[in-house]
């Protein structure tokens, strides 16, 4: 192995998982005022575009592990902020009043997110990272198959 850090900088998962990080950091500040944790906004904004989702679709969306979207909505029903309804066997999402009012203050932390990598990084830098960065996401998603994660390369 290289003993200098170009391993870390070379390699696309060390160099994202840093950039996520930081990300994440400034994103919890920018979110801070809201009152709830940077995961929940995330579902929220999902829950908001699709109002009455199924917990199996959202979790899909959202790419993480059922139990832990259910934890994230069990939460949030205990908050008042969203609302489940079940048809048969599926849950469904659902804004309340509550959770309307937080998704506002979603769109004003959302662009005061964008606002500030915009005056870091410039405008055209900040689209098209978060381009590029989509487009890789869909690529290898898209590619991801078990083969794929057992295969020795």
């Amino acid at each position: 192995m290289k003993t200098d850090e170009t391993v870390l900088s070379n390699c696309m998962f060390f160099t994202s998982n840093r950039l996520s990080n930081i990300l994440r950091k400034k994103a919890e500040k920018v979110f801070q005022p809201l009152g709830i944790g940077v995961p929940y906004v995330y579902l929220l904004v999902v829950v908001n575009q699709y109002d009455g989702i199924s917990q199996t679709d959202l979790w899909q969306k959202l790419d993480i592990a059922p139990s832990t979207c259910t934890r994230f909505v069990d939460k949030l029903v205990s908050q008042g902020i969203l609302r489940k309804e079940y048809e048969w066997k599926t849950a469904h999402v659902f804004l309340t009043n509550k959770g309307k009012e937080v998704c506002q203050g979603i769109d004003e932390c959302i662009y005061k997110l964008h606002q500030s990598n915009y005056s870091l990084l410039g405008e055209k830098q900040t689209d098209n990272l978060t381009e590029a960065m989509f487009n890789a996401c869909e690529m290898l998603s898209a590619n991801e198959t078990e083969e794929d994660l057992n295969h020795d390369f």
